[in-house]
């Protein structure tokens, strides 16, 4: 397969599978929100400027805003076109991925992306943003499920597959460990003392927003910080696992390549393998005892090492390699060291 040809797949699924990630994320907010009726408006725009923290976009969104309430961080991240990681730009350059390669594509997909990118341009999707955002991020999940669904039972398990595969999962692990990544930039409020009641809703939202509530149930576990991230991150069998995930980033790796897995041929199978050992053998209390925001800021870290070697040897040509680099994803961990400083002073003032 042409390394473009393999880029644009790669990153087609990508994109679509942020935009569905984005709106769940900001859904785990709303959620929250609903059980914080008692604060007062200073207060409840507090529980915003963490989902720009989470995400890494904070240096963007303070060039573009002054604040950093409800509406304007809903606008930044679902329809601001300035913002290229918002979701409708992200469905756009999902869209501009699959029309380059329009013949690798069954007409379902096609279908079904075009209408999703029509939708996140429409009256429609201007009017539910504006008057029942909820509901506007139902019809982008319900969108990017379908979408994912047709790909899999319209697309050949050849080569094209693995990379879409590759694309789907690495972005999913990414975004799973900011869901958790929230509770790092959040008030004091969810701290409260009504016998842990605002710990329990904070992650019982975000079990809902990775639709994991029901899987979790299943296995009887307790919901509570340690139950969760355990869930989460090394669950072997729920599909928004960042250990799952980092399986099949390191399946469909090796299934292009042809290497049996174990070993491997180049550095991006090193890295994905290297940290599925890690995963395999890790547990909950390494990562709180290592500091949760830390660790999981260390595994994004580890997601971008994948992704660049992913680039480098599939897709960037040889002679290029030393002049052009990937793209790398912006570092949080001094925002959250800002974010908690200025929680702190605010607490002092009051």
């Amino acid at each position: 397969m042409l390394s473009r040809v393999a880029n644009t797949l790669y990153w087609m699924v990508r994109y679509v599978e942020r935009a569905d990630n984005l709106a769940r994320l900001i859904d785990v907010n709303q959620q929250l929100l609903l059980d914080f009726e008692s604060l007062d408006s200073e207060r409840l725009r507090g529980f915003w400027m963490p989902i720009i923290l989470s995400t890494g976009d904070e240096e963007l969104f303070n060039e573009l805003y002054d604040s950093a309430g409800s509406a304007e961080v809903i606008r930044f991240l679902t329809d601001d076109a300035r913002n290229p990681s918002s979701i409708a730009s992200c469905i756009a350059l999902a869209r501009e991925n699959a029309r380059t390669v329009r013949d690798q594509l069954s007409d379902e997909l096609w279908e079904e992306l075009n209408a999703l990118y029509l939708f996140s341009r429409s009256a429609e999707a201007s009017r539910l943003i504006d008057s029942d955002p909820p509901k506007y991020y139902e019809n982008i999940r319900r969108s990017a499920v379908t979408f994912l669904g047709i790909a899999a039972s319209t697309t050949s398990r050849n080569e094209a597959w693995e990379f879409m595969d590759l694309g789907r999962h690495l972005e999913r692990a990414d975004k799973t460990t900011r869901f958790l990544d929230i509770s790092s930039y959040l008030p004091g409020e969810l701290n409260g003392e009504e016998n842990g009641a605002p710990g329990l809703l904070h992650w019982t939202a975000i079990l809902r927003s990775c639709g994991a509530m029901g899987a979790f149930r299943a296995e009887q576990r307790k919901i509570d910080a340690a139950g969760v991230l355990d869930f989460l991150i090394f669950s072997k069998d729920f599909p928004r696992s960042v250990r799952y995930c980092i399986e099949r980033v390191d399946i469909s790796l090796h299934r292009i390549s042809g290497t049996p897995r174990g070993t491997f041929s180049n550095n991006s199978e090193r890295e994905a393998g290297l940290l599925l050992s890690a995963l395999n053998f890790g547990s909950a209390d390494e990562a709180f005892k290592e500091g949760l925001h830390g660790y999981l800021d260390g595994l994004q870290e580890r997601f971008n090492l994948i992704g660049a070697e992913i680039f480098e040897t599939y897709v960037l040509l040889p002679d290029r390699a030393s002049i052009i680099q990937p793209p790398q994803a912006p570092q949080s961990r001094s925002a959250v060291a800002a974010w908690q400083e200025q929680q702190q002073q605010q607490q002092q003032q009051q």
